[in-house]
């Protein structure tokens, strides 16, 4: 009786704190296919946004099919760390991965319905100059993390475009379902 009352009450507790399952991924419905097409390639993040898409219901079209398609297009990706913090010696003991990615998404006709944009994510992470044993391997996780974060920050922001299409009443039907979350964009990269 008591497990019962357990769960009950942590359900209760999670309806009252906003939880809410994510919102469907919204493409355009005339949208037979996509193309994710990068610059580098062997894209890992590529390969993640084709994973994502897949997953939401979408068709993902080869990146040299001959057949009309939409194309979400990875323009560039760029990669830096940047130290935060020094020691007495002036060695940098602290770093800021950052990870910048421009892209853009065209329909099948090939006007833009999310016109090219940059997003950049960042996490900062410390690296003893003394002791580096583990630093690449927490480098790498870190990296894989951002390319994930990234690949769904990149389906939020196509979301939302439709979704706001939708609200002002353009042509634009039901989309595709898929799963996503509305965060807020961060900043642009400054080259």
């Amino acid at each position: 009786m008591t497990r019962y009352l357990l769960a009950f009450a942590l359900a209760l507790g999670l309806t009252g704190c906003g939880f809410h399952l994510r919102n469907k991924l919204m493409l355009p419905a005339d949208t037979s296919a996509v193309q994710v097409v990068s610059t580098a390639p062997y894209s890992e993040l590529a390969k993640l946004l084709r994973r994502s898409l897949a997953g939401s219901g979408a068709v993902i079209a080869d990146a040299d099919a001959t057949t009309p398609a939409a194309r979400l297009q990875v323009v560039s990706e760029r990669w830096g760390d940047l130290p935060i913090a020094i020691d007495a010696q002036g060695r940098a003991q602290e770093y800021s991965l950052r990870y910048a990615v421009i892209f853009k998404f065209t329909r099948e006709d090939g006007s833009e319905l999310v016109p090219q944009q940059v997003i950049e994510l960042a996490r900062d992470y410390v690296s003893p100059p003394t002791d580096a044993t583990g630093t690449t391997t927490e480098r790498e996780i870190l990296a894989d993390e951002l390319r994930r974060e990234m690949s769904a920050s990149i389906i939020r922001r196509i979301d939302s475009v439709v979704r706001a299409e939708l609200a002002k009443g353009n042509d634009l039907t039901k989309g595709v379902p898929a799963t996503t979350t509305d965060t807020p964009a961060p900043a642009p990269v400054r080259e």
